[in-house]
């Protein structure tokens, strides 16, 4: 349990509350992160929780909120330091590894939400944020192949769902054998080979 204080600032609370979750989501299943967990872990009462999220899937949708603006933040980040669009595609792919290595419980909470039936506020969140990942994939692709980094043939669509398949596969295989950070030696040579795919130098 962490020891938070006991006043703190609304906007702050909230923070803490999406940082918790995003902790708890490491180690267990988003789905049965409770309320009551949610609050023993940061060392207050559920009725000090509920005082700043209605209920949970408010706080669910504060923790998309939070997981979409820094993603993006990192990954723009990191294109935008590259020399080039084709340079900026690896950037912001291995910048994603990072952030899920940093972060082990995001993509957890992601793959559970998309795989909500019901039409949630984090649902619609999730889906919104793998729509501007795309959309900024396939502004890179567009220009590497503006300056002749990538061939004018290559499906700029296909490409871009397919590194985000293949962050989304490192993800799963990382899981699955219980070491996330794995993802960090596998990342640059699986992306050498996908580089060589869409017609790249590797």
């Amino acid at each position: 349990m962490n020891s938070q204080p006991k006043y703190l600032p609304a906007e702050e609370r909230r923070a803490v509350t999406v940082e918790a979750v995003v902790q708890l989501a490491a180690s267990q299943n988003p789905s049965e992160i409770s309320t009551t967990a949610i609050a023993r872990h940061m060392g207050v009462t559920q009725g000090a929780l509920f005082k700043h999220f209605p209920n949970k899937d408010a706080i669910l949708e504060a923790v998309m909120a939070w997981v979409a603006e820094h993603l993006l933040a990192r990954v723009d980040r990191a294109a935008q330091a590259a020399a080039s669009p084709g340079a900026a595609i690896e950037a912001m792919f291995l910048a994603h590894v990072a952030f899920v290595c940093d972060h082990p419980g995001v993509p957890r909470m992601l793959l559970g939400e998309l795989q909500r039936a019901q039409p949630t506020a984090p649902r619609r969140m999730a889906q919104t944020l793998l729509r501007h990942y795309r959309e900024r994939l396939q502004r890179l692709f567009e220009a590497a192949i503006a300056n002749g980094e990538l061939p004018a043939t290559l499906d700029v669509d296909a490409a871009a769902i397919l590194l985000v398949g293949t962050v989304q596969g490192l993800v799963v295989q990382s899981l699955l054998a219980g070491d996330v950070e794995r993802m960090r030696h596998d990342a640059p040579r699986v992306f050498a080979i996908y580089r060589r795919g869409i017609g790249g130098a590797a």
